[in-house]
């Protein structure tokens, strides 16, 4: 038998659940088989064999698929934009108690920034934010909440000063922050999504799916928000049929399911 990629991604998925079909396969098979010679191994059998009997191999393999590039207050003009015009106007609609998921939220930078952001406007113990990623080691990572002075170097002054402590090289994030995001795993391709939000930050995820598996996605986003709500994505994305979707555009970065 060939043990071809065709059968390294259902292998992948009886695994793992990850749907290798959703990402743009000639970028992922090249990662994949960097990996694999990596570990002198030859063949997608044996490194399936690999995971299959190896738990540290096995983590490796899923932080590896899942493409962790994130920071603080990343593209700080677009989180500008969100502390003087979206914040404001969610409050205006939704009061102070907002519903606020960040979807592939990595190693937490993302939920984080929102926390610090939302702390401009709403008391701390107000605030709460529900961060999901389908990797459980960047989730774990998050939670720790340990960052190299590259990942914090956007956040404003004020804030890196109130809610960092150096360590080291590193900066470790408060608990007072911490204790305002919820983290849980899930999968954008195929678990269910929760419902009635009133924000959802999803960015620099999607430019690694197909544009099928993008589409899918950007649906379910819209489901998933209340009416009034807001999804905010990332610079180098655009959904180029935001309104077959029914989304209205507030900005480049920003879209809104109309009330």
């Amino acid at each position: 038998m060939a043990y071809d990629y065709e059968y390294f991604k259902k292998a992948v998925f009886d695994l793992t659940k990850i749907d290798l079909n959703a990402y743009k396969e000639k970028q992922m098979k090249r990662r994949i088989d960097t990996l694999i010679a990596k570990h002198r191994i030859v063949g997608y059998d044996k490194y399936i064999e690999l995971i299959k009997n190896d738990k540290e191999r096995f983590e490796e393999f899923v932080n590896y698929l899942t493409i962790n590039v994130s920071e603080f207050y990343r593209n700080p003009d677009q989180w500008e934009v969100m502390d003087k015009q979206i914040i404001p106007e969610l409050i205006q609609k939704f009061g102070k108690n907002l519903k606020i998921w960040s979807a592939a939220c990595s190693t937490g930078d993302e939920p984080y920034s929102l926390v610090m952001a939302l702390s401009r406007h709403i008391p701390l113990n107000q605030i709460k934010i529900y961060a999901t990623d389908l990797d459980k080691q960047v989730i774990a990572k998050a939670k720790v909440g340990l960052y190299a002075e590259k990942s914090v170097a956007s956040v404003p002054a004020d804030l890196k000063q109130k809610y960092f402590t150096k360590v080291g090289p590193s900066y470790q994030i408060s608990n007072e922050i911490k204790a305002r995001v919820e983290f849980k795993e899930h999968n954008l391709l195929k678990d269910t999504y929760p419902t009635n939000y009133n924000m959802i930050v999803c960015r620099n995820v999607l430019i690694y799916f197909t544009e099928e598996a993008k589409d899918a996605v950007f649906r379910k986003f819209y489901q998933s928000l209340a009416p009034g709500g807001v999804l905010f994505i990332g610079s180098t994305e655009q959904i180029i049929n935001h309104r077959e979707m029914g989304y209205a555009r507030k900005n480049s970065f920003y879209y809104e399911k109309p009330q």
